[in-house]
């Protein structure tokens, strides 16, 4: 959310709670209508406060036309959001997360111990590629050789098809497949 949008809802949080506070106060008789009539009626009669506050009425009808009906998200957002957007002299090319965490799930499952993998694929705007493994292994599988080895070949399988540098391999071990599993 943009810094501006950010301001104007807090201000027309505040704005709404006064005004819900108010109307409580109005209902349960702890507030005199005459009153609340009396300041509403001085502040709109007079010539200051009222082109004031017709100003800052205005400013939050278009502000809150603007945050209904016109989305803030711009498309290179949303493109970054579905994957990675290369552009060369030939024209444009759109690296999914899908395409990526299939690829990565493909190169987990090629690995012997390796029973199941699920996989998460962050993008930064730089491209930068975070890869999330879970996996579930093999109960022979050695864990740590096994994590280092699918680190490094997602690496390389994921710079080979795409050319994206992967930063980051975060892998999970979530368990241990038992003998029966693993026969069956």
């Amino acid at each position: 959310m943009k810094t501006l949008e950010k301001i104007t809802l807090i201000i027309y949080a505040d704005i709404m709670l006064i005004l819900s506070i108010i109307m409580c106060l109005l209902i349960f008789g702890w507030l005199d209508m005459d009153l609340a009539g009396n300041i509403v009626y001085r502040i709109i009669e007079g010539e200051t406060s009222s082109k004031v506050l017709l100003g800052i009425s205005i400013v939050f009808i278009l502000l809150s036309i603007k945050c209904v009906f016109f989305d803030s998200t711009s498309k290179e957002q949303i493109k970054e959001r579905q994957g990675v957007l290369l552009e060369n002299d030939s024209g444009k090319l759109l690296i999914s997360k899908e395409t990526i965490e299939n690829l990565v799930n493909s190169v987990a499952l090629n690995f012997q111990s390796t029973e199941d993998v699920t996989t998460r694929v962050e993008l930064d705007k730089e491209n930068n590629v975070k890869v999330y493994v879970n996996l579930i292994v093999s109960s022979d599988a050695i864990i740590k050789d096994l994590s280092v080895n699918l680190q490094n070949k997602i690496k390389e399988k994921v710079k080979k098809a795409t050319d994206l540098e992967v930063k980051e391999v975060n892998i999970t071990v979530k368990k241990v497949a038992a003998k029966e599993q693993q026969e069956a």
